[in-house]
């Protein structure tokens, strides 16, 4: 294909995270630093990535951890964006009211700017990850974030697996789609166990680039984490995906990384004249797609 291009570099810093917020953040402008030096024009961190991960266990002290947008973090990252000249997307836990959470991420544009936040739509509810119990369900929808290097789809975590939340962010102008992220496997978990939830979890966000059209961006931890019986080894893989699921660029699931990739924007166009996808959904036949099941 003749790929007329406006070139974005992408950077994805793969951290561990304490149950210590300032080391973490401390870890995370590194990461942002290093970035910048390599050229980066974005760079992404993972989900909640100044805590440990906390919804391991039911604790109403964890509340105190949670912090208005502006804050104290948003504020640091905001510093960090100017400083750098680079567009930062992090995760905070939000306390919007009292008594109202969110998982949030927001995004600062390179000026320093608070270009917007996305409160995370889907809130899962399993043995280790008790989210429901912490946030507050999303209420802002599938909007990407305009910022000076483009529309920004913004997601997080849970969000990743349904590809409803890809399209509709899709259809609303984003140019790609981005997931900061906190997974991991149960040490218990038999090596081919973690292998097909891995490959589950590449799959799935691969499947949504290749069916919009776009690139997909995911950042990870890494490192083990206990919190009275429950552990959970993160599995990093933090990844960059071109918009066919080509793996640009991959870590491992151990080691602290800052990865980058540089993708071409306006391959999307290009692509999608071949791959028409959103030119043939039959639109006049999905009503049934908001029901909760068809009996």
């Amino acid at each position: 294909m003749n790929k007329k291009t406006t070139q974005l570099k992408i950077a994805l810093v793969q951290q561990v995270c304490s149950r210590k917020p300032s080391k973490n953040l401390a870890k995370s402008i590194t990461g942002i630093k290093l970035a910048a030096s390599r050229n980066a024009d974005l760079v992404i961190l993972p989900e909640l990535h100044t805590h440990s991960y906390f919804c391991k266990s039911v604790d109403p002290e964890n509340f105190n951890l949670a912090e208005p947008i502006p804050g104290p973090t948003s504020t640091l990252l905001a510093q960090a964006a100017r400083r750098y000249n680079i567009v930062i997307v992090a995760s905070i836990f939000e306390r919007r009211t009292a008594g109202i959470y969110h998982n949030t991420a927001v995004v600062l544009d390179s000026d320093g700017s608070h270009a917007g936040i996305y409160r995370k739509m889907h809130i899962p509810d399993d043995p280790g990850y008790y989210e429901k119990y912490y946030f507050t369900m999303g209420d802002l929808g599938f909007k990407p974030i305009t910022t000076s290097i483009g529309k920004l789809g913004v997601m997080v975590c849970w969000d990743q697996w349904f590809p409803e939340a890809a399209r509709l962010m899709t259809l609303a102008g984003a140019q790609l789609l981005i997931y900061p992220s906190a997974i991991g496997w149960e040490p218990t978990d038999s090596n081919d166990e973690k292998q097909r939830q891995l490959q589950s979890w590449l799959t799935i966000q691969c499947s949504h680039a290749i069916a919009n059209g776009l690139h997909v961006v995911c950042c990870n931890r890494i490192g083990t984490e206990t919190n009275g019986n429950v552990t959970i080894d993160f599995w990093g893989n933090s990844f960059i995906a071109g918009p066919q699921g080509e793996m640009l660029a991959h870590a491992d699931a151990t080691t602290r990384s800052v990865i980058l990739s540089k993708i071409e924007l306006e391959f999307t166009e290009e692509l999608r004249k071949s791959w028409p996808f959103l030119r043939d959904r039959r639109t006049d036949a999905y009503h049934d797609v908001t029901k909760r099941y068809l009996d």
